[in-house]
This record gives structure tokens, C-alpha cells and sequence, in this order.
């Protein structure tokens, strides 16, 4: 049996964790602290000396940057979209530049702000602390300044999210 496919109109942005555009990127390389692993895709702080997952309480300010897939690879082949850095492993940490990034809630567009939920809401109960979204839900999130999303999510709730300026 043949498997025909039907090239579309649009394209899906990639995995979580993916640089989108180049030359325009800036990534340092920073180990990783804490006792949990750091998905790909995930906001940074620093917490001595080591990036952790940014998450409950935390400010704009302590944004660092985004756990990206730079020179790391997922880890098994049937699962390209699933990756991750273990504690004290090399952590390539996006800086600035445009990567791809899970929306967990709201409508990005191009030039809207970014927001770090910091607390959970039951009212949202797929919106986990720490991810992304594309609105504000009052004390709950709080805007990463230096971000912008750069236009609207694919099918797979992946965006590109444009980090303006290094933050630290």
C-alpha cells in the first residue's frame, strides 16, 4: 500500500528547546545545579554558580536564559521531542536569539509579551509553574521583560519566543 502525503500550507515550528533563527543567538554553557533533571525548553536562573528550572516565587530578574538542544540530542530515537539535561552535566543555555518554546496557555502573536507562571491555578490546571504562556493570570505569572513571542503556535503548542537581550 502506498502512504501519500500532502505537502501543507504551514509548517510546525519544531521541538521545545530548538533554536529557530540564526545568527542571531547568543548561548553560554553553564552546569547544571539542583537534584532534578532540566527538560529542554526549560527557563533558567542561576543558583550558586549552576542553572536550576526557574518556578515557584521566582522574578523576572532571575531569568538566565532557556535550556536549549544546542549541541545535546534527545535521548532515545523514537522520542526526538524528549530531552533533557542531568544535574552537573554541561547545560547549553540560550541567551538571546529566537527558539522554540511549549505555550502553555494563551494565544501568542507577534510582538506579545511572555510570562513565567510562578504559581499554580486551579482554574488552569495544565498551565504547570515554571512554563510559558502568552497572558498574565495576575500574581500567578509574571512577565520575562526581555522576551517577546514572535507570532502564533503550531499544532503541537510550540511557538517561537524571541529573548531580546541578555538578562544577566
Amino acid at each position: 500500500m502506498l502512504n501519500t502525503q500532502v505537502i501543507g500550507t504551514t509548517m510546525p515550528h519544531g521541538q521545545a528547546g530548538s533554536y529557530a533563527r540564526q545568527p542571531d543567538m547568543i548561548v553560554a554553557t553553564f552546569p547544571a545545579g539542583g537534584a532534578v533533571n532540566i527538560p529542554f525548553g526549560t527557563p533558567l536562573k542561576l543558583d550558586a554558580g549552576k542553572v536550576v528550572a526557574m518556578g515557584a516565587s521566582d522574578t523576572a530578574a532571575a531569568f538566565v536564559g532557556i535550556a536549549s538542544r544546542e549541541v545535546k540530542t534527545a535521548l532515545t530515537y523514537l522520542q526526538q521531542d524528549v530531552g533533557e539535561y542531568a544535574p552537573d552535566e554541561a547545560v547549553s543555555v540560550f541567551q538571546r536569539g529566537c527558539i522554540n518554546m511549549i505555550c502553555q496557555k494563551g494565544t501568542p502573536a507577534y510582538g506579545t509579551p511572555v510570562y513565567l507562571r510562578i504559581a499554580a491555578n486551579a482554574s488552569y490546571p495544565n498551565a504547570a509553574v515554571g512554563g510559558v504562556e502568552a497572558e498574565a493570570d495576575g500574581d500567578n505569572t509574571v512577565q520575562l521583560t526581555n522576551c517577546t513571542w514572535q507570532g502564533p503556535v503550531d499544532a503541537n503548542k510550540v511557538a517561537e519566543l524571541r529573548v531580546l537581550t541578555i538578562n544577566k
